[in-house]
């Protein structure tokens, strides 16, 4: 379900605007306590599953301008209402977040009992910090008016306000998991009275390095519990372990097995490596891409394509592992305001976030894994628009592209007419670099042997948080004297 800043407005065909009053004077007082008010939730009655939610939930249901559910919302609602185990797929931008924060504080509006001190009464671990902030924000959305608390935790930035928060206890504790386990064990935090866990982006999550952590919480959760997995995709591994921490599970799937891009113009550019950047400067030329994703896979290679951009008069930001927090949020609120054209950004921002009206996203670098094109397409076509994804092949990552179209089960267009055309690169035959985007090149790699993700804490039981400076020399120490954790940071 998107989220709104402006009025709100009737969907599904829904009650036209009324006509506009007629032009009254207003004394100062008056026109204070109008725009004072809250705007007018749609009159429209809920439809499907938003009916059978509490007034104060279709209250802000409604003041979101939304009368009827998305399709994953309608199948899981009620589900979720009778306490099931769900596991749900469904494509990014359908809705998947109000599909489970809607019942959950439904579950925790009777008032029963209080949460206590650092001990939650739900925890939903997400796998990146913008996910996890923006599933905080979902939360408050729709529970603004309901008494039910709420905090959220991840790492790379100082634990004291998490720490309060805790203290003065919350009934809904959103995480990522490394800053989770830290103050587990600092003794912050107890989740000995969770009764609803909630797993989101759970391929992600499983997939790529957070299986001890997640048996690690796990083991603290009382087995008597309401699970849910929520994700974008859900392969045949990850459903098998999934279904390992869940009892007999609901299993609600939107479009399954194949990815659904259809409106999205997809096309790809083969050009040599050293001609991406140049590349790139001559698409934004176009005055059609005025709001686009650049994904590179490395961090130090996102800031160059910044630099790059800004010596070409296009003003631009990066988002990735190597920027502090506030920096990623500064750089996520201005390209969401129109102070940036362009967010280049790696992996981090490739799942969960929900930006309005990106005309294009540009892989300047492939990924390595077929699924995750997917999620950085599906950033662009949101709510029903359409988008346009534009991919950049050099020859070293033929081999990505082949994955790419195995998965989407179709060649992408290529667009062989540019300036920058390689015919290395498209005849190409190279077997994949193992090393692409990984290593001392700055890459945000997957972590091996169970190593955290997104937004997890560098373990510091001290000070709460360390720069990534101040990790890597840490780890580097780690390796002279005892095994490391090589945990990276997303």
């Amino acid at each position: 379900m998107k989220e709104y800043a402006s009025a709100p407005r009737a969907r599904k065909g829904h009650s036209a605007p009324q006509s506009r009053p007629e032009l009254k004077l207003e004394t100062r007082s008056q026109r204070n306590r109008n725009t004072n008010n809250k705007p007018q939730p749609d009159t429209a009655p809920p439809e499907g599953a938003f009916a059978s939610l509490i007034p104060n939930l279709q209250k802000a249901v409604a003041a979101e301008g939304y009368v009827t559910p998305t399709p994953i919302q309608e199948q899981a609602i009620p589900h979720l209402l009778n306490g099931r185990d769900l596991m749900g797929t469904a494509q990014t931008g359908t809705g998947k977040t109000a599909a489970f924060v809607l019942p959950l504080l439904q579950r925790l509006s009777d008032g029963s009992r209080r949460p206590r001190r650092g001990s939650p009464r739900a925890l939903i671990l997400a796998p990146t910090r913008e996910l996890a902030a923006q599933i905080g924000q979902s939360i408050r959305t729709y529970g603004r008016f309901l008494r039910i608390s709420h905090t959220v935790v991840f790492g790379g930035v100082t634990q004291v306000h998490q720490v309060r928060a805790m203290n003065r206890g919350v009934d809904i504790l959103v995480a990522t998991p490394g800053r989770l386990l830290d103050l587990m064990e600092q003794g912050y935090i107890d989740l000995s009275e969770v009764d609803v866990f909630i797993l989101d982006e759970v391929d992600r999550m499983l997939d790529m390095g957070f299986i001890p952590d997640i048996n690690r919480v796990l083991a603290r959760i009382p087995e008597d519990r309401q699970t849910l997995f929520f994700s974008a995709t859900m392969a045949p591994k990850i459903v098998d372990l999934a279904n390992s921490m869940v009892k007999n599970p609901v299993r609600v799937t939107i479009t399954p097995d194949k990815p659904a891009v259809e409106r999205i113009t997809q096309k790809v550019l083969y050009v040599g490596k050293q001609n991406k950047n140049a590349l790139l400067v001559s698409l934004m030329s176009d005055p059609k891409i005025n709001k686009v994703i650049v994904f590179t896979q490395m961090k130090h290679v996102a800031n160059k394509v910044v630099t790059k951009l800004s010596a070409a008069g296009v003003r631009g930001t990066a988002i990735h592992g190597n920027k502090s927090q506030a920096a990623r949020t500064r750089a996520l609120e201005g390209f969401k305001r129109g102070r940036y054209r362009v967010l280049v950004a790696t992996d981090v921002a490739a799942r969960g976030l929900d930006v309005d009206d990106i005309t294009h996203v540009i892989n300047y670098d492939l990924p390595m894994e077929a699924e995750t094109y997917i999620h950085r397409i599906g950033r662009t076509a949101r709510a029903g628009a359409s988008g346009d994804a534009i991919s950049f092949c050099s020859a070293e990552e033929k081999a990505y592209l082949l994955e790419i179209e195995r998965l989407l089960g179709k060649p992408l267009p290529a667009q062989i007419e540019h300036a920058y055309h390689c015919d290395i690169a498209y005849r190409s035959t190279q077997a994949a670099p193992k090393n692409f985007g990984r290593g001392s090149g700055g890459g945000e790699s997957r972590p091996r042997g169970g190593g955290a993700r997104g937004g997890g804490s560098s373990r510091n039981r001290q000070s709460g948080g360390r720069t990534q400076g101040q990790f890597s020399r840490s780890r580097s120490k780690s390796r002279k004297g005892s095994k490391s954790r090589n945990r990276s940071w997303r």
